[in-house]
């Protein structure tokens, strides 16, 4: 597989995993990944969602969702599948899982067991991090009650230990301060309803449900949407909003004005 250079960027699916009588389908699998490559969703998927059913499947289940993932993409799909686990030694099992079978990169929730503070969610993604696989934070404090607030991101990143991060906490502000404090870590857009205004803010990516969970073909709901989220345009000059507002990555004056 011919991953792109930054393979977390443009619109990833977040697929669903057919069942049938309580069995994984992996044969279906394939067959949804290839059809998303082929119908518009061309730049990749991520399988084991954090907070999908990945929970509910063995150890060898859970790991053939990858690999199946990865045999069903063509050249240049990304897989990025989550690696989440109640502890870090078991993340970075699954992340060496995922390294192994050819994933160019992972998504990482904090520790989940309990409400883990600073010193646990650092020493969780230095853990991970040592298997040498890009790292994609995910921040929903809804579900894992762990806020991974643009501080503790900033404080992350500058140990090289994650290179984005999927952003659900809904607060749109929340990119701005990330942009500030970690010029260089990218943001993903985690909510499908917050997509334009992240887009407009400077988010890389797009990790989606939609396109997996709409009757419409893929290619009439992810396109322009790469091209969309990785250089908005003012409708008025044509350039990206960004440039237009005079810099790439708004200032705390600028936006309290």
């Amino acid at each position: 597989m011919n991953e792109p250079e930054k393979a977390w960027h443009g619109v990833l699916v977040a697929t669903a995993l057919p069942l049938r009588e309580g069995k994984v389908d992996f044969d279906g699998y394939a067959e949804h990944v290839g059809w998303l490559a082929a119908n518009g969703c061309d730049d990749g998927v991520t399988p084991n969602g954090s907070l999908g059913e990945y929970q509910t499947l063995s150890a060898q289940e859970r790991a053939q969702v990858v690999t199946t993932a990865v045999a069903a993409a063509p050249p240049g799909f990304s897989v990025m599948p989550g690696v989440a686990a109640y502890g870090a030694d078991e993340a970075r099992r699954w992340a060496e899982q995922a390294a192994e079978a050819g994933a160019p990169a992972v998504m990482l929730l904090p520790p989940n067991t309990y409400r883990a503070d600073r010193r646990a969610v650092v020493a969780h993604y230095r853990e991970v991090a040592k298997v040498g696989v890009p790292i994609v934070a995910y921040n929903n404090p809804f579900d894992t009650k762990v806020d991974l607030v643009p501080e503790l991101l900033a404080e992350i990143h500058g140990e090289g230990l994650i290179v984005g991060v999927k952003e659900f906490s809904g607060d749109v502000r929340r990119i701005y301060q990330v942009h500030e404090l970690a010029p260089d870590l990218e943001v993903l857009c985690g909510s499908d309803d917050l997509a334009l205004e992240l887009a407009i803010a400077g988010a890389v990516g797009w990790i989606s449900g939609y396109p997996t969970l709409s009757h419409t073909p893929a290619s009439s709901c992810g396109k322009p949407l790469p091209a969309a989220i990785s250089a908005p345009r003012c409708r008025s000059t044509g350039r990206c909003i960004r440039c237009c507002a005079g810099t790439p990555k708004p200032s705390s004056s600028r936006r309290s004005s």
